[in-house]
């Protein structure tokens, strides 16, 4: 059995996985006796992986950081300097380019940021944007702003707004729906949505609900990616 690992900007996501299927679980409840591997992604703090590494060290359990590469097998990376793209970003596009074979994806991963990447029908990672995740865009515009006020209860929609909290809301989502928009526009073909994230549901719903949301796609991409060093 193998823990995976997702160090993401504001949580830590852990899960188990045997024979590809994956659990989530809490991190307390990880059982160290029967784990034989860690897979690590990382964007976020060294302080909340720390625990999970000194558990990995005491259990003598070998752990292993997923880095980017320039090519994976017949995935390409779009960027020149790969080391620059997320880990994240790269486990979402590996996990895509093995889940839905020679199809053209477009992923939309939200959370603190909002990540949209391509993926060409080949396995050519086209690149992709990052913009703030919808709670950032208004936290960032309350904070800079005068009389520009949002709420915790007021639900985000892409109608025009009729009053400040609304106006905010929906501002936020109906920008990020539109750069997902544009992405499948600009890609010019056949193309799966591939929805990730806290947010990823409520921009599958105002998106294209006929997409795909995933809870676990970096977890996923995670595995893909092992077996390539696995067979090197």
């Amino acid at each position: 059995m193998r823990l995976l690992v997702d160090v993401g900007n504001t949580a830590v996501k852990v899960a188990t996985e045997l024979q590809g299927e994956i659990v989530l679980i809490n991190e307390a409840h990880v059982p160290w006796h029967i784990i034989e591997e860690v897979l690590i992604a990382q964007v976020g703090s060294n302080e909340d992986l720390t625990p999970i590494l000194q558990q990995a060290q005491s259990h003598q359990v070998p752990y292993l950081f997923a880095s980017v590469s320039p090519t994976l097998g017949a995935l390409k990376c779009a960027y020149a300097e790969f080391q620059n793209l997320g880990i994240d970003r790269w486990l979402t596009v590996v996990a895509s380019f093995h889940l839905f074979p020679n199809q053209a994806c477009v992923i939309v991963d939200s959370g603190t940021a909002t990540k949209v990447d391509v993926l060409d029908a080949s396995g050519q990672h086209q690149g992709g944007w990052i913009l703030p995740g919808l709670d950032m865009m208004i936290d960032s515009l309350v904070a800079n702003t005068q009389k520009v006020f949002s709420d915790t209860h007021t639900l985000f929609d892409t109608k025009l707004g009729t009053n400040t909290p609304n106006a905010v809301k929906n501002a936020a989502l109906s920008a990020t729906v539109a750069l997902a928009e544009r992405a499948v526009t600009q890609i010019g073909e056949k193309v799966q949505l591939i929805y990730a994230g806290g947010y990823g549901e409520l921009i599958q719903q105002h998106l294209d609900p006929k997409g795909i949301y995933f809870d676990d796609l970096v977890m996923q991409g995670l595995i893909y990616w092992r077996k390539y060093q696995q067979n090197d």
